[in-house]
């Protein structure tokens, strides 16, 4: 008489009957298979080699300073009125603005971008020149909400200066009085262009007219 060894009886995957885990087999996320390096690398990168273990990009040194220049931003807070209460809420964390490389700085030794948020009356604009001179080389001005941009509602006022652009070289007109962030949001992004066509071509492109 012949012995079988006895079959393995393999009871019944119960843990898929437990709700929490089919909801996590059906939601849960898995890692795309080309995350070997980030895609912000392949733009400046001339080569990717790719190694066991790891890689190795060889780029120009000037690309990698530009694109670093490009997304890494500092403005100096310059809020002069209610539309500093919107740049506020722009560099909060409901829109957060520093996934751009954007940090906002008090001091203007390392800052390249003035954001002028507010009207610019006659006595406050020696001291917007001041720290304007302060700045480091390349600098960019953003000038944010009608009052910066022309003087808005106060133009005709005896204390009012009629355009910070009579004060200091703007490059980004934002319009709105006063501007949302999402407004400014894409005046920094049209920044960041200029910014990338300056070090590409070593020349600034001309603003647009605030009354365009």
């Amino acid at each position: 008489m012949e012995v079988k060894p006895p079959l393995p009886v393999i009871p019944p995957p119960v843990w898929t009957e437990v709700k929490d885990l089919q909801e996590w087999e059906k939601y849960h996320q898995e890692r795309a298979g080309d995350d070997k390096m980030s895609n912000a690398l392949t733009s400046i990168a001339d080569t990717i080699h790719h190694m066991p273990g790891g890689w190795i990009a060889t780029a120009q040194m000037e690309k990698v300073f530009n694109w670093a220049r490009k997304s890494s931003i500092w403005p100096v807070t310059f809020g002069l009125a209610c539309c500093a209460i919107e740049m506020m809420a722009t560099f909060a964390s409901r829109f957060d603005v520093e996934r751009f490389g954007m940090v906002p700085w008090a001091s203007p030794r390392h800052s390249d971008l003035m954001i002028v948020s507010g009207t610019v009356t006659i006595k406050m604009a020696p001291m917007l020149k001041r720290i304007y001179d302060q700045m480091p080389d390349p600098k960019w001005v953003v000038s944010m909400g009608s009052c910066a941009n022309s003087g808005g509602p106060f133009r005709h006022g005896y204390h009012v200066v009629k355009g910070v652009d009579r004060v200091v070289p703007v490059d980004v007109y934002v319009p709105g009085c006063p501007p949302t962030p999402d407004s400014l949001m894409y005046g920094l992004l049209k920044l960041q262009e200029q910014v990338a066509e300056f070090q590409r071509s070593g020349t600034r492109p001309a603003p647009p007219s605030p009354t365009e």
